[in-house]
């Protein structure tokens, strides 16, 4: 029997917060993942990083502040050092994890761009709000830049970015070459490296793309079987959070756009994981989704928890 292929999209809950949080959280990531190893699943992995990114960028600007001497790192390159220090952690532990099974299998982490359009609607509206409070002094500064900047009352200032939809992921050979040599591939952590094709050239973005988006479309592009997204509920819900919260253990495509269309599913939270959903099945419509929690993904596989979706 032919192995399935599968892209699993991590959330924060897989990670942690800190640094510290993260190399324990990834221990136990690890053997979530090694249960699907183990039943026979061909993983592509991606994952978030927001938390990452943004201790990274609040490291990088109060480096600048201390020693004038060193160059504020732009968000691009803030994007690609969340994705090789989450990527190491992750292959480290999901090797050692796979080893201690008595499985030998290859995991490598690819540093990951993916295309945006640099006319997107996104970069007209921000909303992604990064980095560390600033006075309104440093605030005034960002904004002579060309950056936006967001009050929170009795906080201060902070950064916002933009998050534009993926275009092309720029990597997508190499990932699809390693799949297919039956590695474990972990790829476009936190969205991927958002990037601006010019001639041939590519030109980092200041913006950062949502994971889910991208999961959806790596599933699609690599023609996986199933996208397993991985989050902090064990179900996708009507009414979540009141009263008469239901899980939905099963939905298609059409059921998934009436719920959207009624407003029941979060901005910030599960309405781009349906996204997501939909963008992969419309290119692969014999796919199945799966949404659950980490700590049930080995019965979400089984059918025994989560919600799946399908064409």
């Amino acid at each position: 029997m032919s192995k399935k292929k599968a892209v699993v999209s991590l959330g924060h809950d897989a990670l942690g917060y800190t640094t510290e949080a993260q190399r324990d959280a990834v221990v136990k990531t690890a053997r979530a993942l090694a249960d699907l190893v183990e039943a026979d699943y061909q993983l592509t992995i991606t994952h978030s990083n927001g938390p990452q990114v943004s201790m990274i960028h609040k490291a990088m600007t109060e480096l600048r502040r201390v020693y004038i001497d060193y160059t504020p790192a732009p968000m691009c390159v803030c994007s690609a050092m969340s994705q090789g220090y989450v990527g190491y952690d992750i292959q480290n532990s999901l090797r050692a994890e796979l080893l201690s099974r008595g499985i030998s299998m290859p995991v490598s982490t690819i540093l990951t761009q993916v295309t945006v359009d640099p006319y997107d609607e996104a970069f007209y509206e921000p909303t992604k709000v990064i980095g560390r409070y600033m006075s309104r002094e440093d605030a005034e500064t960002e904004i002579k830049k060309g950056n936006y900047v967001q009050e929170d009352p009795g906080q201060g200032f902070r950064r916002v970015v933009a998050a534009p939809k993926p275009i092309e992921i720029v990597e997508i050979e190499a990932i699809r070459a390693l799949v297919n040599a039956n590695q474990v591939v972990i790829a476009c952590g936190g969205g991927g490296i958002p990037v601006i094709e010019q001639q041939h050239a590519l030109k980092g973005a200041s913006a950062v793309i949502e994971k889910d988006a991208i999961a959806g479309k790596l599933a699609a592009d690599l023609s996986c079987d199933e996208l397993i997204i991985l989050t902090g509920v064990e179900y996708v819900y009507r009414d979540f959070g009141k009263e008469s919260q239901s899980p939905i253990s099963h939905m298609d495509m059409a059921e998934a756009r009436e719920l959207i269309a009624a407003r029941e599913f979060g901005e910030g939270t599960m309405l781009p994981k349906i996204e997501a959903a939909l963008t992969y099945l419309e290119k692969v419509p014999a796919g199945k989704v799966i949404i659950t929690s980490i700590h049930r993904v080995k019965d979400a596989i089984k059918g025994k928890v989560g919600t799946v979706i399908t064409a």
